[in-house]
């Protein structure tokens, strides 16, 4: 019963066979920083680190009742949210978090594969917008799902990315960390963004590595800090040290 009462991080996502990314790496990750999990999976995938081969989302339903029976079951302190695949799946995930709106939900806007493979049907896209991103806490784009998020071509620098995520924010998102990790140049900067704020910008020397399941890490690595009700701010930046503390020790193998 005590295991209970502890904070957990509520996992929505698909899983990955290869182990790569998906709720295998969010559970590495937010065990590592300490804090419990809990799951709900959206689909089966079958892939390799290649490619996917197939994507089995879940039945709608099936999803939002697995996020309630971990809610009702557990102190969910946060919920992390990846691969949604469809746009039931996103109304039957938006559903849940109308009913919990103290939970702070982290939303990683799984839209393509690394390998290319949608793992977002194109009509789910006006609903992820229009009925999840307004009851998330934070959504972490990388620039290429920031551009098909708001119909663009992807960012060519800071202010264009800058630009884009202040779309988004006036189609209501709560708060954008915009991932800068498919950007040029030595250094890799992530963008805090909040409607009446200042951008607040996260700075970290580029590495020469490639590393799977990095979007997936962050977004745990925030949601688990959330968990332990640090502020937003203070679980971006523990996050992204996190992920780039990772990286350096891939870099280092």
């Amino acid at each position: 019963m005590a295991l209970r009462r502890e904070p957990h991080v509520l996992v929505v996502s698909g899983s990955d066979s290869s182990g790569g990314a998906g709720i295998g790496r969010d559970i590495e990750t937010i065990s590592s920083l300490g804090v419990r999990t809990c799951l709900a999976v959206t689909a089966l995938t079958v892939q390799t680190h290649e490619t996917v081969m197939a994507v089995h989302p879940s039945q709608p339903d099936l999803v939002a009742d697995q996020m309630r029976a971990a809610l009702q079951a557990n102190n969910v302190t946060a919920i992390k949210i990846g691969m949604l695949a469809t746009a039931e799946i996103v109304a039957g995930v938006a559903a849940v978090l109308r009913e919990n709106p103290q939970v702070p939900a982290v939303l990683d806007p799984v839209l393509v594969s690394t390998s290319g493979r949608a793992l977002l049907e194109t009509d789910a896209i006006a609903a992820m917008k229009r009925d999840l991103m307004p009851f998330c806490r934070l959504v972490t784009p990388n620039l290429f799902e920031l551009a098909l998020l708001v119909g663009a071509e992807p960012a060519a620098n800071e202010s264009d990315a800058v630009r884009q995520g202040r779309k988004l924010l006036a189609a209501g998102a709560q708060a954008l960390l915009i991932k800068g990790g498919h950007a040029a140049g030595l250094r890799s900067t992530d963008i805090l963004l909040h409607f009446d704020q200042e951008p607040i910008r996260f700075d970290t020397p580029r590495l020469a590595v490639s590393m799977r399941g990095t979007g997936c890490m962050l977004a745990s690595a925030i949601a688990a800090h959330l968990a332990n009700a640090s502020p937003l701010e203070n679980s971006v930046r523990k996050g992204k040290l996190f992920v780039f503390e990772q990286l350096q020790k891939k870099a280092a193998e």
